[in-house]
């Protein structure tokens, strides 16, 4: 039988993938146990961050579920989870805070943000019809098979540089929550470095993310060229 040995791309990427979230849960559930000095919910938190920075056009809102934090530029709302809204917990005064980062980012038109909103529909276009059309050219095999093939392959590499393009916006937008609370005074001491952690878990998931991607864009050129 024979074993396309290019599934080992998809395996490590789907590693990579289960370790950072893994990573991610255990961290956060280690420090959502450690409630912050300052007692600030998240939603206070979010308040106060949004406020210093002139952005008073956002609202906050609650929304269900667990680490389902995002800030909606569209609508200028900011929604916190059921862990981070109403919790004084240091990781999710640092999520509540991280989010607060996107906003300051669409209020003060940061590049890397804006670049990554114009991709957002290029990139859902072609997630969605990148396998149709590879799937369509590896079954007909005739002359015109790396036609479709080849189209699958450039559309699929929209969602990969949408991947590459969050990585920045997200390393900046924690970034600028460690600044906003250690200035602001909402974390004390090794409070922030305790947050650190935990944005910093959250990241390697858009590292894995991204890493993942790029691996399946890789095999799906391999497959290209063994299909030429």
């Amino acid at each position: 039988m024979y074993f396309d040995w290019t599934y080992l791309l998809v395996l490590i990427g789907m590693g990579l993938s289960l370790l950072a979230s893994a990573k991610v849960k255990s961290t956060y559930a280690k420090y959502e146990k450690v409630r912050s000095l300052s007692g600030l919910t998240g939603a206070q938190t979010a308040e106060r961050i949004l406020h210093a920075n002139g952005i008073y056009d956002v609202s906050i809102e609650h929304i269900s579920g667990n680490l389902t934090d995002h800030y909606d530029p569209g609508n200028k709302v900011l929604r916190l989870s059921d862990s981070v809204y109403g919790s004084s917990s240091v990781a999710a005064v640092g999520v509540a805070a991280h989010e607060c980062g996107h906003a300051i980012q669409h209020n003060k038109s940061y590049a890397p943000l804006s670049i990554r909103a114009a991709i957002v529909p290029a990139a859902n276009i072609g997630a969605a019809i990148s396998w149709p059309l590879i799937l369509v050219g590896l079954m007909i095999g005739t002359r015109s098979a790396s036609f479709f093939i080849t189209a699958g392959i450039l559309l699929f590499s929209l969602s990969v540089l949408f991947q590459i393009v969050t990585l920045p916006v997200e390393i900046n937008a924690s970034s600028r929550a460690l600044r906003a609370l250690s200035d602001m005074g909402i974390l004390y001491g090794d409070e922030v470095s305790k947050t650190r952690k935990v944005l910093s878990a959250a990241a390697l998931t858009y590292v894995a993310a991204a890493a993942s991607s790029i691996l399946q864009l890789v095999r799906l050129i391999m497959i290209g060229r063994r299909n030429d």
